[in-house]
């Protein structure tokens, strides 16, 4: 052994490097590290403490100097060791930055991590690592759309006073109808979800139709008046209408909220508002569905009853519809609006100020 090093092990010490070196679940490298300090604290030399651990010289003293530096814990935890490739400097991340918010070579659509090192002579794992800290994520991407409505401030503030601050003794209505529900069946039944493996539908179907749910939301109480139909033209839009004016109380005011389709505006449709003089109609503004509150009944429809159902036909689709806006209405819950309207109107002036600089 050389010279000054010293192995005095405590009977706590022995005792919990015994149980080390005799532990079948303890790590291996913790065992032989173990066995190391134990012969050396009964006086037996290096080299037969390289034959019994089968380790060498320098991986002995290594850990016999550790033992005599940091103790028992000491063989429990490797050091850190310097990565032996070169930290990449400030120049290159600010290069791989500035060369992510440019569009990539040639017609490729978006940069990708492999793209990306090959432009930047960095690994792939560096690229993504650059991104992650960046908050840069160049594969995915929003869908938006500004509205060119010359008056969408004021349709703005309409619809939204509507939902804030709603007349006394009327409803508030928001109508919109969600075409082309597909009846779709799939071909071979799905395997139901079990621990450690999803649940399976299969990726063809068959086709059984279509309907249209024409659905008035009441901004107030949370119930909604839903209607299937084939189509979705003026007529069935007057039929809906009719629906509303028959269960709704006589006597209140309609406030209806209404997209820009073709078919809200008919000449038909006007005729039948003037006919209603208790009906208001109230437009969004141009490409600003998000604005209509009926959208989010649509959203939960979709999500909980029609992405993964399976219908055999039309009229098994329709059911499906009606039973979820009969379990809607069993548990009404009113719409609250909470986005401030000032400040989606200082995001779209943003957004169009953003567009003109680019374009």
């Amino acid at each position: 052994m050389r010279t000054g090093i010293s192995i005095t092990l405590t009977s706590a010490d022995r005792r919990r490097l015994e149980a080390i070196a005799k532990d079948r679940n303890a790590a291996q490298k913790h065992a032989w590290r173990a066995a190391i300090l134990l012969l050396s604290a009964d006086g037996i030399g290096t080299v037969e403490i390289m034959r019994r651990t089968a380790k060498s010289k320098t991986c002995v003293w290594r850990w016999q100097e550790r033992f005599m530096q940091d103790g028992v814990a000491g063989l429990l935890h490797d050091k850190t060791r310097p990565s032996r490739i070169p930290r990449l400097g400030p120049e290159v991340v600010e290069r791989v930055v500035a060369l992510t918010l440019t569009d990539p070579p040639g017609e490729t659509t978006h940069w990708t991590a492999d793209l990306m090192a090959r432009m930047s002579d960095i690994s792939a794992s560096a690229v993504r690592r650059i991104w992650k800290t960046h908050g840069l994520q160049p594969h995915r991407y929003r869908q938006s759309k500004l509205s060119n409505d010359p008056k969408f401030v004021a349709k703005l503030r309409d619809v939204v006073g509507l939902y804030v601050d709603p007349p006394a003794h009327a409803i508030v209505l928001s109508v919109d109808e969600k075409s082309q529900i597909q009846a779709l069946d799939r071909t071979q039944p799905g395997l139901p979800l079990k621990k450690g493996r999803l649940g399976t539908m299969t990726h063809d179907y068959k086709r059984h139709g279509t309907t249209t749910l024409f659905a008035a939301l009441n901004v107030l109480d949370g119930t909604v008046i839903g209607r299937n139909m084939q189509r979705h033209r003026h007529q069935e839009l007057i039929r809906f209408l009719n629906t509303i004016e028959a269960e709704v109380p006589v006597g209140k005011m309609v406030h209806v909220i209404l997209d820009n389709y073709a078919a809200h505006k008919h000449p038909k449709v006007r005729a039948w508002l003037e006919r209603h003089p208790r009906f208001v109609f109230h437009f969004t503004p141009t490409s600003c569905s998000w604005l209509n509150a009926v959208e989010g009944f649509f959203a939960k429809l979709s999500r909980r009853r029609l992405k993964r159902g399976v219908f055999c036909s039309v009229v098994d689709l329709q059911a499906a519809i009606n039973r979820f806006v009969t379990e809607t209405n069993a548990d009404p819950k009113p719409f609250t609006w909470t986005a401030d309207p000032d400040r989606i109107i200082a995001a779209v002036r943003r957004g169009h100020q953003a567009l003109d600089s680019i374009h």
